[in-house]
């Protein structure tokens, strides 16, 4: 895969992984953690997987396996010792020495849960290449005016969250957010009580429109808040518009990728 392909599947795993790791409650071992999201987390990466008994399983490396349950525990033994600790027959638990495993498997499990997600994203993100060249940012900028100038919002938006990615823009938290706008930013909580979010863009998926801001904003600054509703709704109050955004966008990259 190409450098957008493999920042386009790293997005998708950070979003996968972030949803699962929302799912899973650290208070209540009940809930139920979102098992099909993992799935689709673990077929995105070259694990093999296994039916050991009625257990999901995924050979993570030739000695680690995951098994695909609430608990999402990875194991360094057999795929069979597994299945004898979390699947017993009637039979195996009546011995002593399968009663021990099966009470007790601390001395097999390396991780569990949310530690078992993040290594997961850590190894599947590890594994893409995501170098790049000027001409790939450039191209990413080119596509995104096109996409802007025929109004193809779905367009605008893939190419929004790549640039977002690369400057590690995060979403705009709820203070920051307006209605029929996607909204990227630098955000910074300096202190208690205040959000700082900018250099920011705002796409207005209804009118087709693209603005940018580019000093940051500050939640406690009533007049900076409103120049951003304004700039919201007018390109006048935004510092950049249209294809100067992506030129802008374009330049940060580049810039930031120097040494």
């Amino acid at each position: 895969m190409g450098f957008r392909e493999n920042l386009l599947k790293k997005i998708q795993i950070e979003e996968l992984a972030q949803g699962i790791l929302h799912s899973i409650d650290p208070q209540d071992s009940a809930k139920r953690m979102d098992r099909e999201a993992m799935r689709r987390l673990l077929e995105m990466g070259p694990y093999q997987y296994r039916k050991e008994r009625d257990l999901d399983l995924y050979m993570l490396n030739e000695a680690e396996i995951l098994a695909l349950d609430n608990e999402l525990k990875i194991y360094r033994t057999t795929a069979e010792d597994i299945g004898l600790r979390k699947s017993p027959t009637v039979k195996e638990m009546v011995s002593f020495r399968n009663a021990i495993k099966i009470l007790n498997d601390k001395d097999v499990v390396v991780s569990r849960k949310a530690d078992t997600v993040l290594r997961i994203r850590s190894e599947l993100v590890a594994a893409l290449d995501l170098s790049f060249t000027a001409a790939d940012i450039e191209s990413l900028a080119a596509d995104g005016s096109e996409a802007l100038n025929n109004g193809y919002a779905e367009g605008v938006v893939e190419i929004l969250s790549l640039f977002a990615e690369l400057l590690h823009f995060q979403k705009a938290p709820k203070i920051f957010q307006v209605s029929h706008h996607q909204t990227w930013g630098a955000l910074e909580r300096p202190r208690d009580g205040e959000w700082r979010f900018g250099p920011l863009v705002m796409f207005d998926r209804m009118h087709n429109s693209l603005k940018m801001i580019e000093t940051p904003v500050s939640s406690l600054d009533k007049g900076a808040l409103e120049k951003f509703h304004q700039a919201a709704k007018s390109a006048d109050y935004a510092d950049l518009a249209s294809d100067k955004v992506w030129q802008a966008l374009q330049k940060a990259v580049l810039e930031k990728s120097t040494p």
